[in-house]
């Protein structure tokens, strides 16, 4: 490796680092001046629910890239904000499947227009061929990490 090589993706993935906490940044924004009481991390699992409607907490886990035991916090903290709530699963009671309260789906209303507007300043970042590049080279990078931890 080149030490250019080396220096770009020192700073390419800073650079990527950056921009989620940017990103991050914006929704905490939006929260504190609508005094809304959730972090980004709990809205990925309502985003979660507002799609699918319900989900057990490994299919929630899988969707939005973490483990277990930190979903059941996430969860813990959105039941205890009456926003999201645990039922039997009529087909494996050993299952909980995670349900949106009447509270957690009229924040819909309210969150959705603001993810519009992220993923809008992010859509105007480059054009369609210039993003769908970008997403090829991260999927490119967990392809080779994955090869070297497998």
């Amino acid at each position: 490796m080149q030490p250019s090589d080396r220096e770009n993706a020192i700073k390419f993935l800073r650079q990527m680092s950056i921009v989620t906490q940017t990103l991050k940044g914006f929704m905490r924004q939006k929260f504190k001046a609508h005094n809304i009481n959730i972090t980004f991390e709990m809205l990925q699992v309502l985003r979660f629910l507002w799609e699918k409607e319900s989900g057990n907490q490994q299919e929630i886990a899988d969707a939005i890239i973490k483990d277990k035991a930190s979903l059941t916090y996430l969860i813990d903290n959105l039941v205890g904000r009456n926003l999201v709530q645990r039922t039997e699963d009529s087909q494996d009671r050993r299952n909980k499947l995670i349900t949106l309260t009447p509270a957690g789906k009229d924040l819909s209303a309210m969150i959705q227009p603001w993810l519009e507007e992220m993923y809008q300043m992010v859509a105007l970042s480059g054009t369609s061929e210039e993003l769908q590049s970008s997403l090829d080279v991260f999927k490119n990078i967990q392809e080779n990490v994955k090869q070297q931890i497998a």
